[in-house]
């Protein structure tokens, strides 16, 4: 079995994305409501933030709350909502300790007002650390980001402080919600689906997938060092052939 410092020999993504699924499932199986696999999830995060960061993943972005997930029932927003808070607020101390800076992306202004504030303090508390960036994607779409960019470029193309010609990667990439993070190299999803979910469309173009069957709750550093090895035994090529690598 690899463990997170025996992987450290290989190549790294350089962003690790995950899609945190499977909770209700979770929870279903042993007759719990799917609140009851939110809750549990929260040890799930935090084990992983902490191996990636021993790891030496430098950008580390979970999907946490979809635009989607506003239209859960209101008990389970309201829940994931105070989960939210309750864990910025337990795990600041644990940020510090491993030199982690919090960011967020997303319509972050759609947030309950106390979600805000306490999201807001963590990432103001934690804006000097200078190890891993942990982004949570918080009422995040991948969709919306790519409107709400298309919409922001045109405004400027209209007041032409941008020519038609001159829109490229760089500054379409400068108008999305991740302008400050480079694009992912390894997404990972859990609970045994096979969808991308309006998560990061155009960040990971080209990402490497992997998907486990493993339920987020029972995430743990096997199951990341699992990923991870698959990714280092992968060749990237982007575009080219393996000769033109070698």
């Amino acid at each position: 079995m690899d463990t997170i410092e025996s992987l450290k020999a290989g190549p790294l993504p350089r962003h690790l994305a995950i899609i945190m699924d499977g909770n209700g499932r979770w929870a279903k199986q042993r007759g719990k409501l799917r609140i009851f696999g939110h809750e549990n999830g929260v040890k799930a995060v935090r084990e992983t933030v902490e191996n990636s960061a021993k790891l030496g993943i430098e950008f580390l972005t979970l999907y946490a709350f979809s635009t989607e997930n506003w239209k859960r029932p209101k008990l389970e927003v309201d829940t994931l909502m105070n989960l939210l808070v309750s864990s910025l607020k337990k795990e600041l101390k644990t940020l510090h300790k491993n030199n982690i800076r919090l960011n967020a992306i997303g319509n972050i202004d759609s947030l309950p007002s106390k979600a805000y504030a306490e999201l807001q303090e963590v990432i103001e508390k934690t804006s000097k650390n200078s190890g891993m960036v942990l982004t949570l994607a918080l009422s995040y779409g991948a969709r919306e980001e790519l409107k709400h960019a298309i919409q922001e470029i045109s405004l400027k193309v209209k007041n032409n402080i941008i020519s038609p010609e001159n829109i490229d990667d760089t500054i379409i990439n400068s108008h999305l919600y991740t302008h400050n993070l480079p694009d992912v190299d390894l997404l990972v999803r859990t609970s045994g689906e096979h969808r991308i979910s309006n998560f990061l469309l155009w960040q990971i173009a080209y990402a490497e997938l992997y998907f486990m069957d493993v339920f987020w709750p029972d995430f743990r550093e096997e199951h990341l060092a699992e990923a991870i090895k698959n990714y280092q035994n992968r060749e990237r090529r982007f575009g080219k052939t393996s000769e033109q690598l070698n």
